[in-house]
């Protein structure tokens, strides 16, 4: 039987966001910060590729059964990622540009499929 306990089911989330950061490391994108709240939710990754500045959903499902990750980045989503970017950004007063990425993570570690949406929505 799973076990769904919500603390079981954040570190495994943690784990899950650890490895995409990694990942998305040998990419070239340099880790900047991880849950990042902000107002209005919170941001998984916060990265830097080259000169912009990428906030990086990470979604994570054992299988696709029910539907793929990527599926899950619904218009409320975005609009939330987006308000939290932007309170993000004035706190840090950042003025560089920026991008949403999505990065759908499957199956079970060590046995894991990603796949990176760069630039999946646009803020406007």
């Amino acid at each position: 039987m799973a076990n769904n306990h919500p603390s079981t089911a954040r570190a495994r989330g943690s784990a899950i966001e650890q490895l995409a950061a990694e990942w998305l490391a040998q990419r070239g994108l340099t880790l900047l910060g991880r849950n990042q709240h902000a107002k209005g939710g919170e941001l998984d990754l916060v990265m830097q590729d080259q000169d912009t500045l990428v906030f990086v959903e990470v979604k994570h499902r054992t299988t696709t059964r029910y539907g793929h990750p990527l599926e899950s980045v619904t218009p409320q989503k975005q609009r939330r990622l987006i308000k939290a970017a932007r309170s993000y950004l004035a706190r840090a007063q950042h003025t560089c540009p920026c991008r949403f990425d999505i990065l759908a993570v499957t199956g079970t570690p060590p046995a894991l499929t990603f796949d990176w949406v760069q630039a999946a929505f646009d803020a406007f």
